[in-house]
């Protein structure tokens, strides 16, 4: 068993951050001491965080992360990587499209400038 500080450091994870992923019933601690209230986490809590962690780096909300840890089935996560990364890629291009529109723009002013 890991106390809060420990598997922060561990996972990356603020201790603010695993309070509040305790709060929204996303990864609760393993056991919580009634005497003091110290939160502990275990091993298959760290491979939940880990989860986390890349479904946050992925730009998943918390209500999509949710979702996940809702719905175990890896056709349920599958699935949403899918989407996620679908929208990623047409982020992906309107931001080239608005860099071109700004490259397209500079250039229209320098050749103003000759």
């Amino acid at each position: 068993m890991y106390k809060i500080s420990e598997f922060a450091e561990m996972t990356g994870l603020s201790k603010e951050t695993l309070r509040y992923y305790a709060e929204v019933k996303l990864l609760e601690p393993a056991y919580i001491d009634p005497d003091n209230n110290y939160r502990y986490y275990d091993d298959g809590s760290y491979f939940l965080a880990i989860l986390l962690v890349k479904l946050r780096r992925f730009g998943f909300t918390i209500q999509e992360m949710i979702s996940v840890m809702d719905d175990e089935s890896f056709a349920n996560l599958e699935a949403l990587l899918i989407q996620k990364r679908e929208k990623i890629k047409m982020q992906i291009e309107d931001l080239t499209l608005k860099v071109e529109e700004i490259d397209g723009f500079l250039a229209s002013g320098k050749e103003e400038d000759e």
